[in-house]
Order: C-alpha cells, then structure tokens, then sequence
C-alpha cells in the first residue's frame, strides 16, 4: 500500500525507464537533464548559477550569473530591488528567487526573476515576518526559507505564482546564519549560530508542513557557511568555527545520518554562497582570514570526493551572497 512507502523512496519505472520518488502520494520522475544556458563563449553549455546580494553598499543589489558545466568568470545579471546581504536564494527550473536579507536591518523582502533573461527583477511579495542571516532551498514546485535571526521560523511559497511566505513549522533548535539544500523531497538546514556555533543537520519534506526532525551532524560546528547538491549528496562548504574553514562536508539526502568529510575549498572562508548542477558544485564569494572579502569561485564534482579548484571570479568581492541555480538537486 502506498501509505507503507516513506517519502523519499526511490525506484525505477521498467516501463518509462526512468528514475521515480515518492514524494508522500505519488511518484514522481527525477529529471536528470541540465537546462542549457550557456552561452556562445561557454566550451560546455549547461546550467546557470546566479549569486544575488552582498555587502551594502557595493554589491548589495548586483546579481551575478555562471555556466555552471565550464569554468570561467561570471557576468552582470542585473539587480536586486534593493540592497541587501545574508539573505536566501532558491529556484525553479524558469525562475530565481532571492528572500530576506539585511539592509541593514531583517527584511521581508521576495524578489524573483526569470533565470534565462537578464535584467528584469521584480517584487514577489513579502515574508511572513522579517528575516535576516537565513537560508533557502526548494523542490520544483515550492520553496522553504528558514527565517535565521532571532528566530526557528520556516516559511513556505509556491514558486509558481506571485504571493507571501506562509509558516512552514520550525527548525529543531533556533537559530541564524545556516545553509539549506534539497533534493525533489526533502531540505536540509546545516550548521548555524544559537548563540555560539552548532553542528546541527535539520530535515523537512518539502510537501509537508511542521515535520522539522533532526538529521545529523556536521564535522565541524560553524556559521556562515554555504550549502548545495543533487538529488542524491548535500555539500556543506566554508563557514567559520574557531577559524574561517575550508572543510567541505557530504551527505546523502535521502538517509539521516551525520556528515562525512569530502574535501577541502582553496582557502578558509565565511558567508560563502553555493549554486549547483547535478554534476558540478560551485561554491563563491566570502571573507578570507585576511580579513579580506574575495570574488573566488571553487568548484566540485559532487559525486567523487576531493579539494575543490578555481572556477574562475565573481564581477565584484563578494560578502554574504546568495546562490542558487536551474540544475540544482531539488529539481
């Protein structure tokens, strides 16, 4: 019976000979394929990352833009409708959305814009409250937004239409300045400050309201660092415990279970973002032990193990960026 089937469960379909997860009531196809959005100058068309946001003033509004599939700098998107930094990102296949942030206090903010254009970003709607050092993940077809500071709040919005964040439930343990990543199932909310630095791995389906659980471990307990995947590995890369980091860890989404080392990013960093295909992770933009705010991009392949190497730069030094892609593994 289907009610015996536990959300997340993979299978494949010997009919349509594809991949399937149950996501609570049907099953669903995982969609292996990378839009193409590359560009004329790309060596391998493929998904597009954008990193939205930064510090204020002078990248608070910029968004940028990468083929995630070939290394290279990344080019002007547009801007956001106003300035802000430490917000959340998350997206459709069509669309990006970028939520909260703090200019220079928590926002409400929801801005969103179609990912193959560049230019145009528009209002959305508004939080359910103001959120500020928070984090955003979603499936196809809805987003979750942790609310970060001062609060455990998590949101949700249908990424089809315009509207406000409505109350999803609430993390296991208050906190702000933590990452998220999906696959087409379930979210992850990883690491984190409550006050003080926590290890703590939270899981939801996505489908589903208020079943917040707790999940696992990170290796290390740290804030401010960056999060994505594909529909089977979460990465959690960067961030800062006693020191700035540069440990990147993995999990398998669909168990619980605590992290596992994967590798390392090419320098220590906080308040890095991540955008992601269903092969490559590319991780950007921070604050390095300097102290010094960088535009360095590192990338992964998501499914070995191993350091992460040059991508390429951001258009500016980044600090508190948000990413998010069209490939990613909630999708």
């Amino acid at each position: 019976m289907s009610a015996e089937i536990p959300a997340g469960a993979m299978r494949f379909n010997s009919d349509s000979q594809k991949l399937e997860y149950w996501n609570g009531s049907a099953w669903f196809q995982v969609h292996t394929d990378t839009p193409n959005l590359g560009r004329s100058a790309d060596t391998t068309p493929g998904a597009r990352g954008l990193f939205g946001g930064g510090d204020v003033p002078d990248t608070g509004r910029v968004i940028d833009y990468i083929n995630i599939a070939s290394t290279g700098n990344a080019a002007t998107f547009g801007d956001l409708t106003d300035a802000r930094q430490r917000g959340g990102s998350c997206a459709s296949r069509v669309r990006g959305y970028h939520l909260g942030g703090l200019n220079p206090g928590n926002t409400t903010d929801m801005d969103t814009y179609v990912i193959a254009s560049t230019g145009s970003v528009t209002d959305y709607g508004n939080l359910s409250t103001t959120s500020g050092l928070c984090a955003s993940c979603s499936s196809a077809t809805r987003g979750l937004h942790a609310q970060g500071s001062p609060n455990e709040a998590v949101d949700y919005f249908a990424l089809s239409s315009t509207g406000s964040g409505i109350s999803f439930g609430s993390l296991t343990d208050a906190r702000n300045r933590l990452s998220a990543v999906s696959n087409p199932v379930k979210a992850l909310f990883g690491g984190g400050y409550s006050p003080g630095n926590v290890n703590i791995i939270d899981a939801a389906t996505i489908a589903t309201l208020g079943s917040v659980q707790d999940y696992g471990d990170l290796t290390v307990a740290r804030h401010g660092l960056a999060a994505a995947g594909n529909a089977t590995r979460g990465l959690f890369a960067g961030g800062a415990s006693t020191v700035l980091d540069n440990v990147i860890d993995f999990v398998t989404i669909t168990s619980g279970g605590n992290a596992t080392n994967f590798g390392d990013l090419t320098a220590g960093r906080e308040y890095v973002a991540a955008c992601s295909s269903p092969t490559r992770m590319v991780i950007g933009g921070g604050q390095t032990p300097a102290p010094a705010i960088i535009n360095t991009m590192d990338y992964v392949n998501i499914s070995t193990q191993g350091d992460a190497v040059d991508f390429g730069d951001l258009t500016f030094a980044f600090f508190g960026t948000a990413g998010c892609s069209n490939g990613h593994g909630g999708l």
